[in-house]
């Protein structure tokens, strides 16, 4: 059968990635897929492919509030109006609030939508003007944020629309056809026109399969390779002295630092082979332009930050920061100064009823938070735009904090999360197809403006209004409550900063995508130094230090004794997180846990078996995937299922712990020690 395929600006995504979908003559959607052909989405989306997004998902959509009627988790209720449910939420907000102090709510949210007012507007208003604890978020990018500021001074880096320069692309923890599709078409033109793309992954996913050479690092180690890569650069004299003298400070203590750190030493650490890294790092040094691609995986080790510190710090000396084409990018999001004081007003908090700045919990920690946290205890969970049944580290805590009678929970949701079913007031919100909103990327310059392209269905709201009404039935008084999203709009771009000038509200709305206003050419953030204290590059070589994280095989010999195996857990491919789990091949592709052959024979393994992977904080139960596609020894499965969906209601979630990164608080997701046991059918 003949098919049509068309292009569809996917907003919600956190690089807001052209999709396309393939469409049959009959109207009927068969794929849904990664568009190469559309390297910088326009701001648009066909209405064809949003019908097809509203039938695809409209069965299951949330339409109406809804209260609970059964246990915690049962994800029974009955549906009541908009006016009971806020009634019921205000009542005991404030009952709560009385009670215990109002830093007894607690708001947990993240990226289920990526727009900056439903995302970040009226909902930190609301919360603001309460009281209520402040959400330390976290679960994301908080180390290499950290890292990235303490190294570059800014979260900037290379456009895509360089890499075609570049003659070597390193894709660091980066599986660019998975989570940066968009950034694919200029790799393949980099590639025709002679460049050479490497992979340095710990498991050797699409990306790795189509690269030129394939690094399978261990776990956890990145900060003993890039050490290693600067010791051979210096030692070999390939470094840009000239680069060096001018734009970095504290060169001659890094020198002495890295001596330490042989490619030999770095083998037994990472397990590469010291030619191999040695190989590497000559190649880095010696070809003109050459780039590192470095994506969040790498930070979500228990030494993240320290990682990313050592990865950014090798364009400095190279110099390829001075070279179109050349240089590093982690994230872009720092090059969109928005007016966030003004949009997200958090002298509110001096107006509440707590009279100060309220205390900040870590959503990391939500475990912790809703079981261990006291003076105040957390009373009340206003869940938006997240899944924290199945996203946050350490389930069985997460679990055991949602079930409690007294925590009153409220949800926003499209779909009956995990979390939902622990709600005791679920209310429907809208989708990115059925609100307006102004987008922001962290993997490339253009701000984006989309309107609703499909009426709200049932009585979903948007984030925007669910808050503006709350706010109503709380008494709050200050104007900004009565604020519209338009009005948000023009505050978020009312910053005055230099890469906003020139874009107002009305040529976003007119032009859809505009480039922020970073010159005629090229952008080279870096070029001519950097946005730090002494204008350099800081090394800081005092600080530089790496050792393997607790939970590695060079960690705890006693964890590593009854768990002898390194999981790591990358976003799957075919989804964003929780996002789209309810779709029966999403569910399929996060079930399945890649192993060694030989780790696989060694347990009387193969493929399509069932296996209980286990460690002291709980089990899950997945489908085999024998492949050498990860290093012996460690072990892989794409995340995030549904875990109401699994046959024993776990994720992989029920494994990773609630151990902070080095630096920003950010979860350790993959540093996390399991035992693999064949289970039967």
């Amino acid at each position: 059968m003949a098919q049509t395929r068309h292009s569809v600006c996917a907003l919600d995504c956190p690089d807001a990635c052209s999709l396309l979908i393939d469409i049959d003559e009959t109207g009927h959607g068969s794929k849904l897929r990664g568009n190469p052909a559309h390297p910088v989405t326009r701001g648009f989306l066909c209405g064809k492919v949003a019908r097809y997004l509203e039938r695809e998902y409209s069965p299951d959509r949330i339409l109406h509030p809804l209260r609970r009627t059964g246990k915690k988790g049962e994800g029974r209720f009955t549906r009541i109006s908009w006016d009971e449910a806020l009634d019921e939420i205000a009542h005991r907000l404030k009952s709560i609030a009385t009670e215990f102090g109002p830093e007894s709510v607690l708001p947990y949210s993240y990226a289920g939508t990526m727009g900056i007012i439903n995302g970040s507007g009226m909902d930190r208003r609301f919360f603001h003007q309460l009281g209520a604890s402040r959400l330390d978020r976290t679960i994301c990018s908080a180390a290499g944020s950290i890292a990235a500021m303490e190294t570059l001074g800014a979260k900037y880096g290379t456009e895509p629309e360089q890499f075609p320069h570049a003659k070597l692309i390193i894709a660091w923890g980066a599986n660019i056809l998975g989570t940066n599709v968009h950034l694919w078409p200029f790799i393949v033109e980099a590639r025709r026109n002679g460049a050479k793309f490497y992979t340095i992954d710990p498991h050797q996913n699409r990306t790795g399969k189509l690269s030129d050479r394939h690094y399978a690092i261990r776990p956890g180690s990145d900060t003993a390779l890039a050490l290693a890569m600067m010791h051979v650069i210096l030692a070999e004299n390939l470094e840009d002295r000239a680069y060096i003298d001018a734009h970095t400070e504290g060169f001659d203590a890094l020198k002495e630092k890295v001596r330490q750190w042989t490619p030999q030493r770095a083998a037994e650490l990472t397990g590469i082979p010291a030619e191999d890294i040695v190989q590497l790092a000559r190649e880095y040094a010696t070809t003109e332009p050459a780039i590192i691609r470095l994506n969040l995986g790498v930070q979500r080790s228990e030494r993240g930050a320290m990682a990313v510190r050592a990865v950014a710090l090798l364009p400095a000396l190279t110099g390829s920061w001075a070279h179109i084409g050349g240089g590093f990018q982690l994230s872009t999001s720092g090059a969109f100064h928005f007016n966030r004081t003004g949009l997200e007003r958090p002298d509110l908090q001096l107006t509440s009823s707590l009279g100060r700045e309220a205390r900040l919990l870590n959503m990391s920690q939500l475990g912790d938070a809703l079981t261990k946290v006291a003076d105040p205890p957390v009373k009340a969970l206003v869940v938006y735009n997240s899944n924290p049944a199945a996203i946050a580290p350490d389930q069985n805590a997460v679990r055991k904090g949602l079930r409690r009678e007294d925590l009153f929970t409220v949800v926003l949701e499209q779909f009956q999360t995990d979390t939902a079913d622990f709600a005791d007031i679920v209310l429907p919100a809208t989708t990115f197809l059925e609100h307006s909103d102004v987008y922001l990327s962290y993997g490339h310059y253009h701000l984006q403006m989309a309107r609703a392209v499909l009426p709200a269905p049932g009585e979903a709201l948007p984030n925007t209004e669910v808050f503006r009404r709350l706010a109503a039935k709380m008494g709050f008084e200050d104007p900004c409550f009565k604020d519209t999203d338009e009005d948000m709009i023009r505050t978020t771009l009312s910053s005055g900063h230099p890469f906003l000038e020139g874009i107002s509200f009305e040529k976003l709305d007119a032009e859809h995508s505009v480039r922020l206003s970073l010159g005629d050419g090229p952008f080279r953030p870096f070029a001519n130094g950097f946005p730090t204290a002494s204008g350099k590059c800081e090394f800081h070589a005092e600080t530089l230090d790496y050792q393997p994280p607790v939970e590695s095989r060079l960690g705890d010999k006693n964890l590593l004794a009854s768990f002898p195996l390194e999981m790591i857990t990358p976003k799957n491919d075919d989804s964003m997180n929780s996002t789209f789990g309810v779709r029966p091949t999403v569910d399929a592709q996060t079930a399945i846990l890649t192993i060694h052959p030989l780790d696989a024979a060694f347990r009387g393994i193969e493929t399509g078996d069932a296996v209980r992977v286990f460690n002291g904080r709980g089990q899950v139960l997945l489908k085999s995937d024998v492949a050498p596609t990860v290093a012996r020894g460690v072990v892989s499965s794409p995340s995030v299922r549904w875990p109401k969906l699994a046959r024993d209601g776990n994720n992989v979630n029920m494994l990773t712990s609630q151990r902070l990164t080095d630096k920003g608080g950010g979860p350790a997701f993959y540093s996390c020690l399991v035992q693999v046991e064949k289970a039967g059918d």
